[in-house]
């Protein structure tokens, strides 16, 4: 009996390395040059409102967005892409942008009702992680790798906007109050820069980023001529994806604020996006005009997928 408990643990032992083994491989094996970068559609059209924003991937590779069918809902879409209500938020509260974090706790910004609300995956349970009557719309997320979070806060009618930083207990502390139409943020692979931009102003921010979470030393690492943006998600290598709104296109950024490419989407009005897929080299983009998602294949991983499969 002992042996064959024996057996079957180093059965597990074997199995789980070389599912990473594979996942290390993927991550590093080339696609074809003709496969990069061009944009299909994943749903059918109309499947979402015109609030479409989030998404985010959990560790099996579903994407989540907010507003499937109709308001107030967060969708639940495969790769394949089929989708389903996934769970319909309580009172006024309605979806923007969404995190996992490394226990695989989905965040969610609750723009109406001032909150970011935490949803258990497994029992589809909703709670109030964090809220402040001070926040405006809390907008976007992003989350460093000590766990703590940031968003963005953006007043569409007086065109400004607040940063915010939530602590692992669901504090908040208000960093910054004198931007633009703050939009779509995240952090570096390191967790030392935090990017921001400025929808209606059309610039993007880095700050350094210290011990205690805090932020500093503003810079302008690029400003764009016209239309705006929305989401903006990292791959592994810190270069950022960022959704144009109104173009139709996402742009990579390398961390230095030079245009690498830019990428058609096939529809006007981009919100979001995140990486995903078995390897983290397929970008999700939700997208307005068309009301539904749109997939195109990238060289590098994300790096929220990075961090999934390194709490596996």
């Amino acid at each position: 009996m002992k042996k064959n408990l024996l057996s079957i643990f180093l059965l597990a032992v074997a199995a789980a390395l070389i599912h990473r083994l594979e996942a290390a491989q993927e991550a590093t094996t080339p696609i074809s040059e003709g496969l990069l970068f061009k944009a299909s559609p994943l749903t059918e059209d109309r499947v979402f409102t015109e609030g479409i924003e989030g998404p985010a991937c959990d560790s099996a590779g579903n994407i989540y967005a907010v507003n499937f069918e109709r308001q107030q809902t967060i969708g639940k879409v495969t790769p394949a892409g089929k989708g389903e209500v996934f769970v319909e938020l309580l009172g006024k509260s309605t979806g923007n942008g969404i995190v996992f974090d490394k226990t695989g706790a989905m965040f969610v910004a609750d723009y109406v009702e001032h909150n970011v609300l935490r949803i258990d995956l497994k029992t589809r349970a909703i709670s109030v992680f964090a809220h402040n009557d001070a926040m405006n719309q809390p907008n976007d997320l992003a989350i460093a790798p000590n766990g703590i979070f940031y968003a963005s806060d953006p007043n569409w009618k007086a065109e400004t906007g607040q940063l915010w930083r939530i602590d692992r207990d669901g504090t908040t502390t208000v960093l910054a109050t004198n931007m633009g139409t703050s939009n779509g943020i995240e952090v570096s692979p390191n967790g030392r820069r935090l990017y921001v931009n400025e929808s209606v102003q059309r610039n993007i921010w880095a700050f350094d980023i210290d011990d205690n979470g805090d932020i500093s030393r503003k810079r302008l690492l690029k400003k764009f001529p016209d239309f705006a943006f929305d989401g903006m998600r990292c791959d592994i290598d810190g270069n950022l994806y960022i959704t144009r709104h109104g173009k139709g296109t996402v742009v990579k950024l390398s961390p230095a604020g030079i245009v690498l490419r830019e990428v058609d989407v096939l529809g006007k009005m981009p919100s979001n996006l995140c990486f995903g897929g078995p390897d983290g080299r397929t970008i999700y983009v939700t997208e307005v005009e068309h009301r539904r998602l749109v997939q195109f294949r990238v060289d590098r991983p994300g790096l929220a997928w990075q961090r999934w499969n390194k709490a596996r």
